[in-house]
Protein backbone atom coordinates (compact mmCIF):
# COMPACT_ATOMS: atom_id res chain seq x y z
CA UNK A 1 0.00 0.00 0.00
CA UNK A 2 2.83 1.85 0.78
CA UNK A 3 4.28 1.74 -2.69
CA UNK A 4 1.14 3.16 -4.28
CA UNK A 5 1.15 6.17 -2.08
CA UNK A 6 4.53 6.67 -3.40
CA UNK A 7 3.80 6.09 -6.75
CA UNK A 8 0.71 8.74 -6.29
CA UNK A 9 3.34 11.82 -4.93
CA UNK A 10 5.82 11.07 -7.58
CA UNK A 11 3.16 11.85 -10.30
CA UNK A 12 1.84 15.02 -8.17
CA UNK A 13 5.39 15.89 -7.89
CA UNK A 14 5.99 15.56 -11.57
CA UNK A 15 2.85 16.97 -12.89
CA UNK A 16 1.64 20.32 -12.59
CA UNK A 17 -2.06 20.22 -11.11
CA UNK A 18 -4.64 23.08 -10.04
CA UNK A 19 -5.29 20.70 -7.28
CA UNK A 20 -1.65 20.10 -5.30
CA UNK A 21 1.12 22.08 -4.38
CA UNK A 22 4.13 21.27 -5.57
CA UNK A 23 6.88 20.44 -3.15
CA UNK A 24 10.42 19.17 -3.03
CA UNK A 25 10.17 14.78 -2.57
CA UNK A 26 11.48 14.84 0.75
CA UNK A 27 8.28 16.42 1.81
CA UNK A 28 6.77 13.63 2.22
CA UNK A 29 7.49 9.90 3.36
CA UNK A 30 5.61 6.98 3.14
CA UNK A 31 3.79 6.91 6.65
CA UNK A 32 2.51 10.46 5.54
CA UNK A 33 1.21 9.30 2.19
CA UNK A 34 -0.18 6.26 4.47
CA UNK A 35 -1.96 8.68 6.75
CA UNK A 36 -3.70 10.88 4.21
CA UNK A 37 -7.31 9.45 4.09
CA UNK A 38 -7.05 6.85 7.90
CA UNK A 39 -10.53 8.86 8.32
CA UNK A 40 -13.00 7.37 5.84
CA UNK A 41 -16.73 8.81 5.70
CA UNK A 42 -19.20 6.12 3.40
CA UNK A 43 -22.46 7.05 2.46
CA UNK A 44 -24.98 4.48 1.16
CA UNK A 45 -25.05 1.04 2.45
CA UNK A 46 -27.19 -0.82 0.41
CA UNK A 47 -26.08 -4.08 -0.87
CA UNK A 48 -23.05 -2.98 -2.46
CA UNK A 49 -22.01 -0.37 -0.35
CA UNK A 50 -22.55 -2.13 2.97
CA UNK A 51 -19.68 -4.76 1.76
CA UNK A 52 -17.32 -2.11 0.52
CA UNK A 53 -17.67 -0.51 4.20
CA UNK A 54 -16.79 -3.63 5.52
CA UNK A 55 -13.66 -4.24 3.31
CA UNK A 56 -12.33 -0.71 4.04
CA UNK A 57 -12.86 -1.35 7.64
CA UNK A 58 -10.68 -4.57 7.21
CA UNK A 59 -7.94 -2.88 5.89
CA UNK A 60 -7.43 -0.97 8.70
CA UNK A 61 -8.96 2.49 7.80
CA UNK A 62 -11.30 4.50 10.31
CA UNK A 63 -14.84 4.32 8.34
CA UNK A 64 -17.50 6.53 9.57
CA UNK A 65 -21.01 5.97 7.63
CA UNK A 66 -24.49 7.33 6.63
CA UNK A 67 -27.41 5.82 5.34
CA UNK A 68 -31.17 6.88 5.13
CA UNK A 69 -32.02 3.09 6.66
CA UNK A 70 -32.05 3.50 9.95
CA UNK A 71 -31.62 -1.04 10.21
CA UNK A 72 -28.69 -0.66 8.59
CA UNK A 73 -27.39 2.06 10.39
CA UNK A 74 -27.82 -0.03 13.88
CA UNK A 75 -26.38 -2.49 12.26
CA UNK A 76 -22.80 -0.87 11.54
CA UNK A 77 -23.13 0.88 14.93
CA UNK A 78 -23.24 -2.66 16.98
CA UNK A 79 -19.96 -3.49 15.19
CA UNK A 80 -18.63 -0.51 16.61
CA UNK A 81 -18.94 2.02 13.58
CA UNK A 82 -19.31 5.33 14.37
CA UNK A 83 -22.65 6.51 12.46
CA UNK A 84 -23.63 10.24 11.32
CA UNK A 85 -27.07 11.49 10.93
CA UNK A 86 -26.51 13.46 7.66
CA UNK A 87 -23.88 13.71 4.97
CA UNK A 88 -22.32 16.72 6.15
CA UNK A 89 -21.66 15.46 9.49
CA UNK A 90 -19.84 12.82 7.59
CA UNK A 91 -18.06 15.03 5.89
CA UNK A 92 -16.90 17.10 9.18
CA UNK A 93 -15.71 13.34 10.51
CA UNK A 94 -13.47 12.61 7.29
CA UNK A 95 -10.37 12.91 5.30
CA UNK A 96 -12.58 11.34 2.13
CA UNK A 97 -15.82 10.37 1.73
CA UNK A 98 -17.10 7.63 -0.71
CA UNK A 99 -20.58 7.69 -2.13
CA UNK A 100 -21.90 4.81 -3.32
CA UNK A 101 -26.26 5.78 -4.34
CA UNK A 102 -29.13 4.78 -6.27
CA UNK A 103 -29.44 7.42 -8.64
CA UNK A 104 -28.24 10.74 -9.70
CA UNK A 105 -31.26 12.55 -7.91
CA UNK A 106 -29.81 11.20 -4.65
CA UNK A 107 -26.22 11.88 -5.16
CA UNK A 108 -27.40 15.45 -6.06
CA UNK A 109 -28.89 15.57 -2.34
CA UNK A 110 -25.98 13.91 -0.98
CA UNK A 111 -23.97 16.43 -2.26
CA UNK A 112 -25.60 19.74 -2.92
CA UNK A 113 -29.13 19.12 -0.42
CA UNK A 114 -29.53 21.66 2.52
CA UNK A 115 -27.81 18.65 4.82
CA UNK A 116 -25.55 17.70 1.51
CA UNK A 117 -21.35 16.92 1.85
CA UNK A 118 -20.70 20.45 0.64
CA UNK A 119 -22.54 23.43 2.20
CA UNK A 120 -20.06 25.84 0.67
CA UNK A 121 -20.56 28.75 3.18
CA UNK A 122 -18.74 26.46 5.47
CA UNK A 123 -15.02 24.99 4.62
CA UNK A 124 -15.09 21.82 4.16
CA UNK A 125 -12.62 19.07 5.84
CA UNK A 126 -12.42 16.23 3.35
CA UNK A 127 -9.47 16.75 0.37
CA UNK A 128 -11.46 14.05 -1.26
CA UNK A 129 -15.03 12.99 -2.82
CA UNK A 130 -15.67 9.82 -4.59
CA UNK A 131 -18.72 8.45 -6.04
CA UNK A 132 -19.00 5.19 -6.50
CA UNK A 133 -22.41 5.44 -8.00
CA UNK A 134 -23.42 4.16 -11.70
CA UNK A 135 -25.65 7.90 -13.08
CA UNK A 136 -25.36 10.39 -15.77
CA UNK A 137 -21.59 11.70 -16.83
CA UNK A 138 -23.49 15.15 -16.34
CA UNK A 139 -24.32 15.05 -13.03
CA UNK A 140 -21.00 13.82 -11.87
CA UNK A 141 -19.14 16.84 -13.94
CA UNK A 142 -21.79 18.93 -12.29
CA UNK A 143 -21.17 17.78 -9.11
CA UNK A 144 -17.39 17.58 -9.87
CA UNK A 145 -17.55 21.25 -10.25
CA UNK A 146 -19.24 22.71 -7.63
CA UNK A 147 -16.48 20.46 -5.28
CA UNK A 148 -13.89 22.41 -7.12
CA UNK A 149 -15.61 25.58 -6.06
CA UNK A 150 -15.16 24.86 -2.34
CA UNK A 151 -12.47 25.76 -0.06
CA UNK A 152 -10.44 23.27 2.63
CA UNK A 153 -10.50 23.86 5.89
CA UNK A 154 -7.29 22.86 6.33
CA UNK A 155 -5.15 22.65 3.36
CA UNK A 156 -2.84 19.40 3.93
CA UNK A 157 0.36 18.77 2.23
CA UNK A 158 0.20 19.51 -1.69
CA UNK A 159 -4.09 19.18 -1.61
CA UNK A 160 -4.65 23.12 -2.53
CA UNK A 161 -8.94 22.31 -2.93
CA UNK A 162 -11.20 19.57 -2.83
CA UNK A 163 -11.02 17.17 -5.12
CA UNK A 164 -14.21 14.65 -6.99
CA UNK A 165 -13.39 11.82 -8.48
CA UNK A 166 -16.26 9.55 -10.42
CA UNK A 167 -15.52 6.00 -9.72
CA UNK A 168 -18.13 3.51 -9.87
CA UNK A 169 -17.98 0.07 -10.03
CA UNK A 170 -18.32 -3.14 -11.86
CA UNK A 171 -18.60 -6.84 -10.22
CA UNK A 172 -21.90 -6.79 -8.08
CA UNK A 173 -22.80 -7.75 -5.13
CA UNK A 174 -20.51 -11.24 -5.02
CA UNK A 175 -17.28 -8.66 -5.93
CA UNK A 176 -17.92 -6.00 -3.77
CA UNK A 177 -18.17 -9.13 -0.67
CA UNK A 178 -14.98 -10.01 -2.02
CA UNK A 179 -13.21 -7.05 -2.63
CA UNK A 180 -12.65 -8.10 -6.36
CA UNK A 181 -14.60 -5.16 -7.79
CA UNK A 182 -13.44 -2.96 -11.04
CA UNK A 183 -13.22 0.65 -10.54
CA UNK A 184 -13.61 2.74 -13.31
CA UNK A 185 -12.69 6.49 -12.53
CA UNK A 186 -12.64 9.48 -14.02
CA UNK A 187 -11.27 12.94 -12.69
CA UNK A 188 -7.80 14.25 -11.82
CA UNK A 189 -5.25 11.65 -13.12
CA UNK A 190 -3.03 12.88 -9.75
CA UNK A 191 -6.36 12.70 -7.31
CA UNK A 192 -6.66 9.21 -8.48
CA UNK A 193 -3.29 8.00 -8.30
CA UNK A 194 -3.43 9.54 -5.08
CA UNK A 195 -6.44 7.33 -3.95
CA UNK A 196 -5.30 4.11 -5.89
CA UNK A 197 -4.92 2.18 -2.21
CA UNK A 198 -8.45 3.41 -0.94
CA UNK A 199 -9.80 1.26 -4.43
CA UNK A 200 -7.27 -1.31 -3.98
CA UNK A 201 -8.30 -1.86 -0.78
CA UNK A 202 -12.34 -2.51 -2.41
CA UNK A 203 -11.18 -4.22 -5.36
CA UNK A 204 -8.98 -5.59 -7.63
CA UNK A 205 -8.39 -3.54 -10.16
CA UNK A 206 -8.54 0.10 -10.51
CA UNK A 207 -8.63 1.77 -14.27
CA UNK A 208 -8.30 5.84 -15.06
CA UNK A 209 -10.71 6.96 -18.07
CA UNK A 210 -9.67 10.32 -18.57
CA UNK A 211 -11.31 13.38 -17.50
CA UNK A 212 -14.40 14.35 -15.01
CA UNK A 213 -17.24 12.06 -16.17
CA UNK A 214 -15.40 9.17 -17.79
CA UNK A 215 -15.79 7.09 -15.28
CA UNK A 216 -19.81 6.93 -15.19
CA UNK A 217 -19.33 7.05 -19.06
CA UNK A 218 -17.35 3.86 -18.65
CA UNK A 219 -19.84 2.23 -16.81
CA UNK A 220 -22.84 2.96 -18.34
CA UNK A 221 -21.00 1.40 -21.83
CA UNK A 222 -20.22 -1.59 -19.43
CA UNK A 223 -23.60 -2.50 -18.24
CA UNK A 224 -24.85 -2.01 -21.87
CA UNK A 225 -23.08 -4.50 -23.50
CA UNK A 226 -23.67 -6.48 -20.44
CA UNK A 227 -27.03 -6.48 -20.72
CA UNK A 228 -26.89 -6.89 -24.31
CA UNK A 229 -24.84 -10.10 -23.66
CA UNK A 230 -27.36 -11.51 -21.00
CA UNK A 231 -30.04 -11.27 -23.34
CA UNK A 232 -27.93 -12.97 -25.81
CA UNK A 233 -27.37 -15.86 -23.89
CA UNK A 234 -30.70 -16.24 -22.08
CA UNK A 235 -32.22 -16.70 -25.90
CA UNK A 236 -29.40 -18.85 -27.11
CA UNK A 237 -30.08 -20.86 -24.07
CA UNK A 238 -34.09 -20.89 -24.60
CA UNK A 239 -33.89 -21.70 -27.90
CA UNK A 240 -31.32 -24.68 -26.98
CA UNK A 241 -33.55 -26.18 -24.73
CA UNK A 242 -36.36 -26.24 -27.28
CA UNK A 243 -34.53 -27.74 -29.53
CA UNK A 244 -33.64 -30.29 -27.29
CA UNK A 245 -30.12 -29.79 -25.78
CA UNK A 246 -29.62 -29.10 -22.64
CA UNK A 247 -28.39 -25.99 -20.48
CA UNK A 248 -25.69 -27.68 -19.12
CA UNK A 249 -24.14 -29.03 -22.29
CA UNK A 250 -24.94 -25.87 -23.89
CA UNK A 251 -23.19 -23.70 -21.24
CA UNK A 252 -19.90 -26.08 -22.04
CA UNK A 253 -20.31 -25.41 -26.14
CA UNK A 254 -20.41 -22.27 -24.70
CA UNK A 255 -17.70 -21.55 -22.54
CA UNK A 256 -15.45 -23.31 -25.02
CA UNK A 257 -16.04 -21.47 -27.95
CA UNK A 258 -16.45 -18.13 -29.73
CA UNK A 259 -19.92 -17.21 -27.57
CA UNK A 260 -18.10 -17.63 -24.08
CA UNK A 261 -18.73 -14.28 -22.00
CA UNK A 262 -19.15 -12.82 -18.44
CA UNK A 263 -23.06 -14.32 -19.00
CA UNK A 264 -22.40 -17.65 -19.62
CA UNK A 265 -19.03 -18.38 -18.00
CA UNK A 266 -19.60 -16.39 -14.37
CA UNK A 267 -23.43 -15.66 -14.20
CA UNK A 268 -25.03 -18.22 -16.32
CA UNK A 269 -28.98 -17.40 -15.99
CA UNK A 270 -30.37 -20.84 -16.08
CA UNK A 271 -31.12 -22.27 -12.89
CA UNK A 272 -29.32 -25.43 -11.91
CA UNK A 273 -26.22 -24.53 -14.00
CA UNK A 274 -23.79 -23.42 -11.50
CA UNK A 275 -23.64 -22.58 -8.14
CA UNK A 276 -23.17 -19.55 -5.86
CA UNK A 277 -25.01 -17.29 -8.83
CA UNK A 278 -28.19 -15.41 -8.25
CA UNK A 279 -30.10 -18.12 -10.93
CA UNK A 280 -29.27 -20.73 -8.11
CA UNK A 281 -31.47 -19.14 -5.54
CA UNK A 282 -34.50 -17.89 -7.81
CA UNK A 283 -32.94 -14.62 -8.86
CA UNK A 284 -32.63 -13.42 -5.37
CA UNK A 285 -29.49 -11.12 -4.71
CA UNK A 286 -27.12 -10.01 -7.07
CA UNK A 287 -28.31 -6.89 -9.45
CA UNK A 288 -31.72 -6.14 -9.61
CA UNK A 289 -33.64 -5.70 -12.67
CA UNK A 290 -34.85 -2.10 -12.12
CA UNK A 291 -30.76 -1.17 -11.56
CA UNK A 292 -30.34 -2.26 -14.93
CA UNK A 293 -33.03 -0.88 -16.13
CA UNK A 294 -31.86 2.55 -14.95
CA UNK A 295 -28.39 2.27 -16.46
CA UNK A 296 -30.34 1.45 -19.83
CA UNK A 297 -32.02 4.36 -19.30
CA UNK A 298 -29.14 6.20 -19.07
CA UNK A 299 -27.22 4.66 -21.92
CA UNK A 300 -30.35 5.39 -24.06
CA UNK A 301 -30.10 8.84 -23.32
CA UNK A 302 -26.65 9.58 -23.95
CA UNK A 303 -26.89 7.52 -27.26
CA UNK A 304 -29.79 10.17 -28.22
CA UNK A 305 -28.31 13.24 -27.18
CA UNK A 306 -25.21 12.35 -29.37
CA UNK A 307 -27.70 11.55 -32.17
CA UNK A 308 -26.31 7.96 -31.95
CA UNK A 309 -28.36 4.79 -33.67
CA UNK A 310 -27.92 2.19 -30.84
CA UNK A 311 -30.81 -0.08 -31.73
CA UNK A 312 -29.75 -2.91 -29.15
CA UNK A 313 -29.41 -0.04 -26.29
CA UNK A 314 -33.13 0.70 -27.21
CA UNK A 315 -34.58 -2.65 -26.97
CA UNK A 316 -32.43 -3.97 -24.04
CA UNK A 317 -34.47 -0.54 -22.74
CA UNK A 318 -37.71 -1.56 -23.37
CA UNK A 319 -36.79 -5.52 -22.77
CA UNK A 320 -35.96 -4.63 -18.94
CA UNK A 321 -38.50 -1.52 -18.45
CA UNK A 322 -40.90 -4.37 -19.59
CA UNK A 323 -39.49 -6.57 -17.25
CA UNK A 324 -39.52 -4.44 -14.03
CA UNK A 325 -43.38 -3.42 -14.54
CA UNK A 326 -44.02 -7.26 -14.65
CA UNK A 327 -43.06 -7.47 -11.16
CA UNK A 328 -39.93 -8.08 -11.13
CA UNK A 329 -37.75 -5.61 -10.23
CA UNK A 330 -36.69 -6.72 -7.38
CA UNK A 331 -34.75 -9.89 -8.80
CA UNK A 332 -31.41 -10.64 -10.23
CA UNK A 333 -31.43 -8.82 -13.95
CA UNK A 334 -30.82 -12.74 -15.16
CA UNK A 335 -33.97 -13.46 -13.95
CA UNK A 336 -34.60 -12.01 -17.99
CA UNK A 337 -34.11 -15.51 -19.10
CA UNK A 338 -37.24 -16.98 -17.46
CA UNK A 339 -39.75 -14.01 -16.93
CA UNK A 340 -39.36 -12.35 -20.07
CA UNK A 341 -37.63 -15.18 -22.39
CA UNK A 342 -39.90 -18.21 -20.55
CA UNK A 343 -36.75 -20.22 -20.40
CA UNK A 344 -37.13 -23.13 -17.76
CA UNK A 345 -34.50 -24.93 -15.60
CA UNK A 346 -31.97 -26.62 -16.52
CA UNK A 347 -33.41 -30.17 -18.86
Amino acid sequence: MAICRLRASLSLLKTKSPFFHHVPLHGFSSSQLSSQFESVGFIGLGNMGSRMANNLIKNGYKVAVHDINCNVMRMFSDMGVPTKETPFEVAEASDVVITMLPSSSHVLDVYTGPKGLLRCTNPMRPQLLIDSSTIDPQTSRKVSVAVSNCILKEKKGYWEKPVMLDAPVSGGVLAAEAGTLTFMVGGSEDAYLAAEPLFLSMGKNAIYCGGGGTGSAAKICNNLALAVSMLGVSEAFVLGQSLGISAGTLTKVLNTSSARCWSSDSYNPVPGVMEGVPASRNYAGGFASKLMAKDLNLAATSAKEGGLQCPLTYQAQEIYTELCKDGHESKDFSCVFRHYYGGQDEL
